[in-house]
């Protein structure tokens, strides 16, 4: 900026026309210089306006940049939640599948036991009726080779042995029916290969065919299952 400087000028009226010519010459350098100052301000006013407006569009810049990269965290964080949900819940079917498998493998391996336990309290004596048969079968041939004719007051020691061993016969098939055991003498009945045993057949007046007309050796079953089956004739169709 100038500064005003005293110029020689004539002395019109003394100091008071030396003061008129400095505050004019002032004045006129303020005229020129207030041009130059009011663009500077107004080109420092636009170029603050500009740094305004970028450092806020950079800030604007920042805010979206930071915002899509909290958008894409966000989105990969719930994928990532996703996978590991779907990851999950597969596994659970899987292991309650599992579950499921092992229990229903438990209770069949229960129920088998338990079948096999009372299995074993029905026939595991069945060794041991078979053995009781033959007793039975000797029984039952003693007291049929008895003749009925023989059997007389006269007699009494024939009378009191063949009552004894019937007695005995009679006892022994109570004690088979007490634990399971039934003596089978089919007679006339269906000829059933899962009972019976055929040793021939043969044709027989009156009978029908495939019915049983004789039986050599009576059968039993132990608690509805064969234990020995009986030995029988079959009647075929002449």
């Amino acid at each position: 900026m100038r500064t005003c400087v005293p110029l020689r000028v004539r002395n019109i009226g003394g100091k008071s026309g030396l003061g008129v010519a400095m505050a004019a010459q002032c004045s006129g350098l303020v005229r020129r210089t207030f041009p130059a100052i009011a663009f500077s301000l107004r080109t420092s006013s636009r170029l603050l306006c500009t740094a305004t407006k970028q450092k806020n569009n950079g800030q604007n810049l920042e805010d979206d940049s930071s915002q899509h990269e909290q958008k894409t965290d966000s989105t990969s964080t719930e994928k990532t939640l996703t996978e590991e949900k779907v990851r999950l819940e597969e596994q659970l079917k899987e292991t309650l599948e599992k579950y499921k498998r092992a229990l229903a493998d438990t209770e069949n391996l229960r129920r088998r036991s338990q079948k096999l336990v009372e299995e074993a309290k029905l026939y595991g004596i069945q060794g041991f009726c078979k053995d009781l048969l033959e007793v039975a079968d000797i029984l039952e041939k003693a007291t049929a080779s008895v003749p009925k004719e023989e059997i007389k007051e006269e007699n009494p020691h024939l009378k009191n042995l063949y009552e004894g061993l019937v007695m005995t016969e009679v006892q022994i098939q109570k004690v088979f029916k007490k634990h399971g055991l039934l003596k089978l003498d089919p007679v006339g009945t269906k000829f059933d290969p899962y009972e019976h045993e055929a040793l021939f057949h043969t044709p027989v007046e009156g009978k029908e065919p495939g019915t049983i007309a004789l039986v050599t050796k009576v059968g039993y079953k132990l608690h509805g299952r064969t234990l020995r089956p009986a030995l029988v004739g079959v009647v075929k169709e002449p």
